[in-house]
């Protein structure tokens, strides 16, 4: 059973091993664990983070121009989902099926005509804001009276309109409801959690869930074990498809997923354990969830559905 992982910070990992010269960054560090863990792809992010003095959009143009020359440099490698029918083909050529991501738009500013660069460079997947307050929305470490801002609206609607898929993980619950009212087509949550089995402000709410599931979108189950339980003892594989089985008790199985975000890669100083569940340490340990749903006696059809097949119809319905 093949898995497609909804959120890899691969991209800001090829960014910065960039900056120290090195190339093939995904093949040398990434692809053996991968293809352990039954992992054949997922929405890979270029994810823009929090240097002292840094320049935004400087460090955007590099995470940008270390994401094109990363795929055209490795073609044998990539099969990058741009429309209808993409997903399959990745299938059957057996590549990496990747959809190009960012997360946060904080470098753009107020100036709507990034989207349809990012668009016109292959990227069909946005969330507006990672945990900051910024021009265009609001995410869960800011103020949470704050939600979209007007020129956020715009930036939701255009978005839709180019056929990218908005993603509502790190936004905060004002600014979730705003994309919800501002925007018609499926949203996807590609990393969080439920509220309801570990109180963590990352997570959602069960009324949460349940829109996005009116919409038709997706919940990516996140392995990062501070979203998974607030007890440390029950920070493991186990409580980790907890979520998924919670989220499928109160919408269907339809509307579940995984978002693994693996990132104990980009926390060299910190061992695996300090950052992902016991049993689920990195991308190579990801088929144990294959594993523990058939335990549980989940159909093979239902687990296709969680494992990929619910990804699939969302990009296969919105690009």
């Amino acid at each position: 059973m093949k898995m497609f992982d909804g959120h890899a910070d691969i991209w800001y990992d090829v960014a910065k091993k960039r900056k120290l010269g090195e190339k093939r960054i995904v093949e040398r560090y990434h692809l053996e664990r991968m293809r352990a863990g039954n992992i054949m792809g997922g929405i890979f992010i270029a994810y823009l983070g929090y240097e002292e003095g840094q320049d935004d959009v400087k460090e955007m143009l590099h995470l940008v121009n270390s994401t094109i020359h990363e795929i055209k440099n490795n073609p044998e490698l990539f099969n990058i989902i741009k429309k209808k029918g993409d997903f399959n083909r990745g299938l059957v050529e057996e590549k990496l099926n990747v959809l190009m991501g960012i997360e946060g738009l904080r470098a753009i500013g107020k100036n709507l005509d990034w989207l349809d660069t990012l668009y016109e460079l292959g990227f069909r997947h946005a969330s507006l804001t990672w945990n900051e307050e910024n021009d265009l929305a609001t995410g869960v470490g800011g103020d949470e009276n704050r939600g979209l801002t007007d020129i956020g609206i715009k930036a939701v609607k255009k978005m839709e309109s180019l056929g990218m898929i908005i993603d509502v993980s790190h936004a905060n619950e004002k600014t979730f409801w705003d994309i919800f009212n501002n925007t018609t087509k499926p949203i996807i949550a590609s990393h969080s959690n439920a509220y309801s089995l570990c109180k963590h402000k990352r997570n959602l709410t069960d009324e949460q869930i349940k829109a996005i599931a009116s919409r038709d979108g997706i919940i990516g189950v996140n392995a990062y074990k501070g979203f998974v339980a607030i007890d440390p003892a029950r920070q493991n594989l186990e409580r980790y498809v907890d979520h998924i089985e919670y989220i499928i008790s109160l919408v269907g199985v339809k509307h579940v997923a995984l978002g693994f975000d693996f990132c104990e890669y980009l926390n060299p100083e910190k061992k695996e354990e300090d950052i992902n569940p016991k049993g689920l340490e990195n991308a190579s340990k990801a088929y144990a969830v294959i594993e523990e749903l058939r335990r549980r006696e989940y159909s093979e059809s239902d687990i296709r559905k969680i494992a990929y097949e619910n990804f699939m119809r969302i990009s296969e319905n919105l690009l």
